[in-house]
């Protein structure tokens, strides 16, 4: 069950008599309580998307979701090969095979959205690739693993409270 938010800004706004007519269809299609929760989802789109224009080093989540046919082991090598130069962007993938000699493919990402576009454009120069898009959030994962530190010599420093591995172990 979702929670509400605890506090609320009211937004008043004119919009053409078509264009309303038009969001509260899409709002009645769609099962949903109001307006206001459709205008919100509208706007978080917008500020991901201007997110990733305007902050390029930022770090965004997301999926890329791509459709493609053809030689299916070969493809499918060119875009495993192409993944693995974005293994810290890449988090993990579902493909399953459609009809026709197709297979959709959803990629789960996290990184600078400069990174997610550069591999979406990469994916895009395969053949084959049919259709592909990025959706971003700002929201993020939280980090999986830490992260283990250096010290000036390149030796891997234990973290507090974690037990370091020996060079023994």
């Amino acid at each position: 069950m979702a929670t509400e938010p605890t506090s609320l800004a009211r937004l008043s706004m004119s919009l053409p008599a078509e264009l309303f007519r038009q969001l509260d269809t899409m709002v009645e299609e769609r099962g949903l309580p109001s307006r206001s929760q459709l205008i919100a989802e509208l706007i978080r789109h917008a500020l991901a998307d201007h997110e990733a224009r305007t902050r390029p080093e930022e770090l965004l989540a997301g999926t890329i979701t791509l459709v493609y046919r053809g030689d299916r082991g070969s493809i499918r090598q060119e875009l495993a090969l192409t993944q693995s130069d974005f293994l810290k962007e890449v988090i993990s993938s579902q493909h399953v095979f459609l009809e026709d000699d197709q297979s959709l493919e959803v990629l789960l990402v996290q990184g600078p959205a400069v990174r997610l576009e550069e591999l979406c454009d990469a994916m895009r120069r395969i053949r084959g690739v049919h259709q592909l898009q990025l959706f971003t959030t700002t929201a993020l994962l939280p980090q999986l693993h830490n992260q283990p530190e250096a010290d000036g010599n390149g030796n891997i420093v234990p973290q507090k409270g974690k037990p370091g591995k020996t060079a023994a172990a």
